[in-house]
C-alpha cells in the first residue's frame, strides 16, 4: 500500500470516533494492553507528560512540547484530531511522522492486530508510542483522546499529569454531571505523580482532591497560583501576558480562552522547572512565543486573512463558545459573517443561544458522518433569531462569505474542529 491507501485502510477498516461517534469507544484497555505487550512496552523507553480535560488540551500539549523543545529536549507530541493530514497527530520536534513509518506499521503488523478488531485510536496510539521509542525522544507530551480513565493513552507513567478543565462534553460516555466527568478525567492521576489542575468549580474540585489523596499524588491548582495577571490581544493575533514570575510573555496563541490555558501551562512549566526537568525560565518564554513554529499548531483563533479579517477556531462545545462569543463581541467590524457547522454529539441548542443575532450566517456541514445537516442547523438557528444560507460544504460557504465581505467585515469560521479541518485542507490544496 502507498500512504493514501494506508490512511484509507485505517479510517475505513477500524471504528473511528470522528466518523461514527460513541460506537468507536472501547470501555476497557484490553486491546491497548495487548498491543503494548506485542510492541514490548515502548512507552517505557521515554518520559512523558499526560494531558486531559474538556477544552484546551491541544493548546496546552503543543505549548508544553514547544517549551521542552526550547529547553533542548527531543520531544514527541501526540494529539488528536488532525486538521489536514493524519501525520499531524504524531510529531517529533514539530516534524510529523514519516509516511513510510505509517505504511510499514500497517503492512508489518496487520496480521497481528486485525484479529483484535482495534479502534482507530487504539492503533494510532500504539503507532505513536512505537514511533517515539524508535526516535529515542527524551519526553513525549501525550494528549488524552477522550475521557481519561479508560483512554488508551492511560497506560503511561508520566512525570506530570495535567487536567485543564471540566465542562459538559461527551456526556453519553463520561457521565451527565460535572463530578462524573471529572472522575473520568481524573483517571489519569497516577500514584505519587504530581498533577496540575487548570480550572475547577464546586462540583469538580473535591473530586480531584479526593482522587489525588487516594493516589498520594501531589496536587496543584493553577487558579490558586494565578500566574497570569492579565492578557491583552496583540495585532499579530496572539496575547501579551503579564505574569507574576516571568514578566511579560508574548504568547503566540490568541483567543480569550488562552489566558486560562496559559495559566495552566505556566503552573505546569513552573513545576517542571522546580523539578529540574526544565532548566531555565527562558525556555518557558521562548516556547510560548514560538509554539506554532515549533509544533505546527493551527486552528486556535488563527488569522487567515486581513481586510477583511478572517479567523478560524476549533472551539466546538458550549464552554468553548462562551469564550469565542466574547471574543467576537470585542471585534470591530461593519458586518460579522459566520461560517458555522457542528457535529451531532454536541449541545448545539445551547451554543446557538450564544451566537450573535446580528451576524450573517453561512450554515454548512463538515465531511464527517457525525455532521449535523446544514439544513437542520438552519432550522434550529432560526428559532434563536439567527438567519443564513445553507451550503453543501465548508469551502463553498467560506468562498461565498469572503466574496460577500468588504474590507471592514469580520469573517469567522468554526463550530467544529472538522469545519476548521475542511477549510484548512481546502486552502492547502
Amino acid at each position: 500500500m502507498n500512504y493514501p491507501e494506508t490512511i484509507n485502510y485505517l479510517f475505513n477498516s477500524t471504528p473511528v470516533f470522528e466518523h461514527v461517534g460513541v460506537s468507536a469507544y472501547k470501555e476497557n484497555l484490553f486491546n491497548t494492553i495487548t498491543l503494548d505487550k506485542h510492541f514490548r512496552h515502548p512507552h517505557r523507553l521515554f518520559k512523558s507528560i499526560h494531558i486531559a480535560g474538556t477544552n484546551g488540551k491541544g493548546s496546552c500539549a503543543h505549548t508544553l512540547a514547544s517549551i521542552l523543545q526550547e529547553d533542548g529536549y527531543d520531544v514527541g507530541l501526540y494529539t488528536s484530531p488532525h486538521l489536514i493530514d493524519f501525520k499531524e497527530r504524531i510529531r517529533v520536534n514539530g516534524a510529523p511522522i514519516d509516511e513510510r513509518c505509517v505504511i510499514d506499521f500497517v503492512e508489518n503488523e496487520r496480521s497481528f492486530f486485525e484479529p483484535l478488531h482495534p479502534s482507530f485510536f487504539e492503533l494510532t496510539t500504539a503507532l505513536a508510542f512505537k514511533y517515539f521509542a524508535h526516535q529515542q525522544v527524551d519526553i513525549a507530551v501525550i494528549e488524552v483522546g477522550l475521557g481519561g480513565r479508560l483512554d488508551c493513552t492511560n497506560i503511561i507513567s508520566p512525570l506530570l499529569s495535567v487536567i485543564t478543565n471540566i465542562s459538559f462534553d461527551h456526556t453519553a460516555l463520561l457521565g451527565n454531571s460535572l463530578a462524573a466527568i471529572a472522575t473520568e478525567k481524573a483517571g489519569i492521576i497516577k500514584p505519587h505523580t504530581p498533577v496540575i489542575i487548570g480550572e475547577t468549580c464546586a462540583e469538580t474540585k473535591p473530586v480531584f482532591i479526593n482522587i489525588a489523596n487516594q493516589k498520594q499524588a501531589p496536587i496543584t491548582f493553577a487558579e490558586d497560583i494565578s500566574e497570569v495577571i492579565c492578557a491583552k490581544s496583540t495585532q499579530e493575533g496572539g496575547l501579551l501576558l503579564q505574569t507574576k514570575t516571568y514578566n511579560d510573555i508574548s504568547y503566540q496563541l490568541g483567543g480569550l480562552y488562552q489566558k486560562q490555558n496559559a495559566n495552566t501551562i505556566l503552573a505546569a512549566a513552573g513545576l517542571l522547572l522546580s523539578m529540574n526537568i526544565i532548566h531555565t525560565s527562558q525556555s518557558i518564554k521562548r516556547g510560548m512565543e514560538k509554539v506554532c513554529q515549533n509544533t505546527g499548531l493551527k486552528g486556535r483563533w488563527q488569522y487567515l486573512h486581513h481586510q477583511p479579517n478572517v479567523v478560524c477556531d476549533t472551539g466546538h462545545n458550549f464552554a468553548g463558545w462562551q469564550y469565542i462569543n466574547r471574543q467576537l463581541q470585542a471585534q470591530t467590524y461593519k458586518t460579522l459573517r459566520i461560517v458555522f457547522g457542528m457535529v451531532n454529539d454536541k449541545d448545539i441548542k445551547s451554543v446557538l443561544k450564544l451566537l450573535p443575532q446580528t451576524a450573517k450566517y453561512y450554515f454548512t456541514n463538515a465531511s464527517t458522518q457525525r455532521s449535523i445537516p446544514a439544513k437542520d442547523i438552519q432550522l434550529l438557528a432560526a428559532k434563536e433569531g439567527l438567519n443564513g444560507q445553507v451550503f453543501a460544504d465548508v469551502k463553498s460557504a467560506y468562498d461565498t462569505a469572503l466574496a460577500e465581505a468588504d474590507k471592514e467585515d469580520f469573517v469567522f469560521i468554526g463550530g467544529s474542529s472538522y469545519v476548521v479541518a475542511d477549510l484548512l485542507s481546502a486552502l492547502a490544496h
